[in-house]
């Protein structure tokens, strides 16, 4: 992107605090917001957020896996009692109502994996049953880590199609986030 992708200007804001104000909005009670590249820049988009914090993992360079299982260390100190956990990325804004929906879709349904589809296509972000919080603190690069946790569990899995592509949304190019301004409009 050429920039921080977390400060991308999104909805009068930026990325990050777009996303924590979203889930907050949306339901979850807190907000665990993973920082390690630059992370002394970022801290302070999270920091007076009444229900978010932030943790640092300061060993981001070894992969995806080691910010969830950050993640999941700082759930498991910080809210010991969470029934559910909810995972997104930055790059993937999301409104509150779809964030809502999920969360209903999760609790109504009973499953220990929610997983949002468009038109047949899976999105994020991805709800998990705190039941599960074991196999999310070992997972690792080398054995594809949340996505081996879905599969193991794929028919304890609830898909809930919405209608909004959002959920597809993935802002990993210019391209990706240009179109996803044009189209911000909550549709779901």
């Amino acid at each position: 992107m050429g920039q921080l992708k977390a400060l991308l200007p999104w909805q009068g804001s930026v990325l990050l605090r777009h996303q924590v104000q979203a889930l907050l909005d949306g339901g979850v009670d807190r907000v665990v917001v993973v920082l390690g590249h630059r992370a002394d820049e970022l801290k302070s988009q999270v920091e007076g957020i009444k229900g978010a914090s932030w943790t640092l993992n300061s060993d981001y360079l070894s992969g995806k896996t080691t910010s969830l299982k950050t993640g999941i260390a700082a759930v498991t100190t910080e809210s010991p009692d969470a029934q559910v956990i909810l995972i997104l990325n930055v790059d993937q804004p999301r409104h509150p109502q779809t964030i809502r929906k999920l969360l209903d879709s999760h609790e109504a349904g009973k499953g220990l994996i929610t997983h949002p589809t468009y038109q047949g296509k899976g999105g994020h972000p991805i709800v998990l049953s705190a039941v599960l919080l074991g196999e999310l603190a070992s997972i690792d690069e080398a054995t594809l880590g949340l996505k081996a946790v879905t599969q193991r569990h794929e028919t304890d899995t609830i898909d809930v199609d919405l209608e909004t592509p959002e959920v597809l949304w993935d802002l990993n190019t210019p391209e990706d986030y240009e179109s996803a301004l044009k189209n911000q409009a909550y549709t779901g």
